[in-house]
């Protein structure tokens, strides 16, 4: 392990092993630790290491087309790099000096184009998940929420939130989530609005619809760390009981 000092900055400095050649241009890396402090280098380099060994092994792993594994693997190289991962729109607005940091970062490579400098200058776009994937990947994340239910009470769980996203798609359409507007929600709220006045349901039904529905947006958007405004302007419909018709009346004729 390769500690050498620059500009007054401790860097790691080591070849890349052969096995990463396909997703890693370069033949070495040379990574900032962020200390001047040499005792603090040698400890923090062989963890600086490690988290660029996993990026590379997840990123041999994502090599399958899959835009949400690669989009995983770019966040944690930026990650393993020193920086949080931000889209190329963000990176090109950040402070003169917090760009030229990300830039340095790669520089210091043999090669320009590489899985880092997509990683670090943010190349690598966000994947586009539908809201039925999204539902498939919200399984997934949630299996800490429902690890001491019974059966029973997973398929209770489960079962109003498949309905709460086929209900939207109803209306809506399966589109990706980054795709989904507040106006899309408006309508969703409208339908629901038609079902409660046509066909008596409660304003409960469907605010559990809604509740449903954004939980499933927003712990994919946050544990996959897409970075996607949701809409979140409120929708919520009163929960009172629906007025019952009063029964119809019937002229009589008297003879």
């Amino acid at each position: 392990m390769s500690v050498v000092k620059r500009g007054g900055v401790y860097h790691l400095r080591r070849r890349v092993p052969v096995r990463f050649k396909s997703v890693e241009d370069r033949t070495s890396v040379y990574v900032s630790l962020k200390t001047d402090s040499e005792t603090m280098a040698n400890a923090k380099a062989p963890m600086v290491w490690e988290r660029l060994v996993k990026a590379w092994e997840d990123a041999l792993a994502g090599q399958t087309g899959d835009s949400v594994k690669k989009f995983e693997q770019a966040q944690k190289l930026a990650v393993a790099s020193g920086f949080e991962y931000m889209g190329s729109a963000q990176v090109a607005e950040l402070p003169i000096k917090d760009l030229l940091a990300r830039v340095e970062a790669i520089e210091a490579g043999v090669a320009n184009t590489n899985v880092q400098a997509n990683a670090v200058l943010g190349g690598v776009e966000r994947p586009k998940i539908k809201v039925s994937k999204a539902l498939e990947m919200y399984w997934d994340l949630t299996k800490l929420d429902i690890q001491n239910k019974s059966p029973d009470q997973v398929r209770r769980w489960i079962n109003p939130r498949k309905k709460a996203v086929k209900n939207f798609i109803l209306v809506c359409g399966d589109k990706p989530i980054d795709e989904i507007t507040q106006d899309d929600m408006f309508d969703f709220r409208d339908w629901w609005e038609v079902r409660i006045l046509d066909e008596g349901v409660t304003g409960q039904t469907a605010n559990k619809d809604f509740i449903h529905l954004r939980s499933v947006l927003k712990t994919v958007n946050s544990k996959k760390r897409l970075q996607i405004v949701l809409p979140n302007e409120k929708i919520s419909l009163p929960e009172t009981e629906p007025k019952e018709r009063p029964p119809k009346v019937t002229s009589v004729k008297v003879v």
